[in-house]
């Protein structure tokens, strides 16, 4: 068969261009269509959940909105995320700010009191914000509990969040867990731990077990949607052996195979672990999700309209 090469025109829609990405069918542009459509399919399955996992700075890097918007409309079922992602989600939901445009040498930042993520810029004095803020709340869930599992946790800190924009708080408003088995690797973490030296509270990764297994054995199909690698990846296929893996997945990624780690590694490998079903609807993307994620949800939205 013939590569039908890419005819781009005027007011094409992008699910025109998603459609000739896979009729091209080679190369990335195959592999973002066949991610698109495995998005679509997953949305349109009224038995299939969708467990989106994010590492990586997918809210710095602008996908806050995409992200919080697709679980508002209800196309994400569970979302498996690193630390960072939800610290910087309730940055923003303080006052705080990402910022872009800055080109200082990086031993000037840190006297200016900026922090540097690639392009993106923090600043110290948001952080700041943060620390006094989470604190609030940290004594008000504190009041009710003494132990709390990470997912219960990160569901208190939703419901006493004022910012509609805030994928934690629209989260946890429509009953779409968060996760976070990595929440001490963070500056919620952090300010955690600082509370704790003065008060009888503890936060459990265990007790998230009870919840996630039911919720895997209750999923009839389960579509892994995954921006990144690393512990959300992995906590992400690992919840699944229990009903012998994943029936579908996506992976966006940057990270290479060769050096055996699991956030380069091709989600075929995942079958050899029974973390994802033999016959499995797989697909990797490489690139940056902060991109390719975007595109593979408007042409899926496309597509489900």
């Amino acid at each position: 068969m013939k590569v039908k090469h890419l005819n781009i025109t005027e007011n094409m829609t992008i699910s025109e261009f998603i459609t000739q990405l896979d009729e091209s069918g080679v190369l990335g542009a195959g592999r973002i269509a066949h991610a698109t459509n495995l998005l679509a399919d997953s949305m349109k399955d009224p038995e299939t959940k969708i467990f989106l996992s994010l590492a990586g700075p997918m809210v710095p890097g602008g996908l806050r909105k995409v992200v919080r918007d697709l679980v508002k409309n209800g196309y994400v079922d569970l979302i498996i995320s690193s630390g960072a992602n939800l610290t910087h989600d309730l940055v923003e939901s303080f006052g705080g700010r990402h910022y872009a445009g800055l080109h200082e040498d990086d031993e000037s930042l840190q006297d200016s009191g900026i922090g540097r993520i690639g392009d993106i810029y923090t600043k110290s004095e948001d952080f700041e914000v943060f620390e006094e803020e989470i604190h609030k709340i940290f004594a008000k869930i504190n009041e009710k509990y003494n132990s709390i599992s990470i997912q219960k946790f990160l569901y208190e800190i939703g419901l006493l969040i004022e910012d509609d924009e805030s994928i934690i708080k629209t989260a946890a408003s429509n009953n779409v867990p968060i996760f976070a088995p990595g929440l001490i690797d963070c500056m919620i973490g952090l300010q955690l731990w600082i509370y704790c030296q003065d008060h009888d509270f503890t936060i459990s990764a265990v007790e998230d077990m009870a919840y996630l297994s039911d919720f895997v054995y209750n999923s009839k199909n389960v579509t892994a949607c995954m921006l990144g690698g690393g512990l959300p990846k992995h906590y992400t296929l690992a919840s699944n052996i229990l009903t012998g893996g994943i029936d579908a997945g996506i992976q966006i990624t940057l990270d290479r195979s060769e050096g055996g780690s699991l956030s380069g590694a091709p989600l075929e490998e995942a079958k050899s672990w029974a973390k994802a079903k033999k016959g499995s609807n797989l697909v990797t993307v490489v690139g940056d999700a902060t991109v390719l994620f975007p595109l593979i949800v408007a042409g899926a939205l496309d597509k489900i309209k």
